[in-house]
């Protein structure tokens, strides 16, 4: 499966933004999807994730309340809806699929969107 992902820009803090990731090649709703970033300097860190039929989902604690992931299998595409956005979520973020049958791994990888939040 290829993942394209889109969305990213420079935003205020407090401010919103909707990610999309697009997935191509083998079925989508076959997988779990997440979401990463990766700030300047940091190690790559689990954002959130959805099951495959969107009935589940997690979130790091540090975005519970804030962002929201979300899938439209119809459409191929998984979101992250970032609300009440701060600086330190200021990075890359990517997003993963893996098989439904292995929750927690992740075995594509899209190419990154660039979120900048100001202060």
């Amino acid at each position: 499966v290829q993942l394209q992902a889109s969305g990213g820009g420079l935003v205020q803090a407090g401010g919103s933004l909707r990610l999309s990731c697009a997935a191509s090649g083998r079925t989508f709703s076959s997988y779990n999807m997440g979401w990463f970033r990766q700030a300047p300097g940091k190690e790559r860190e689990f954002v959130a994730t959805i099951n495959w039929s969107g009935d589940s989902t997690s979130y790091t604690d540090s975005v519970k309340g804030r962002f929201t992931i979300s899938r439209d299998n119809a459409k191929n595409t998984v979101y992250l809806q970032m609300n009440s956005l701060k600086p330190e979520d200021t990075a890359v973020y990517y997003c993963a699929a893996g098989s439904r049958l292995r929750p927690g791994k992740y075995d594509y990888w899209g190419q990154g969107t660039l979120v900048t939040v100001s202060s």
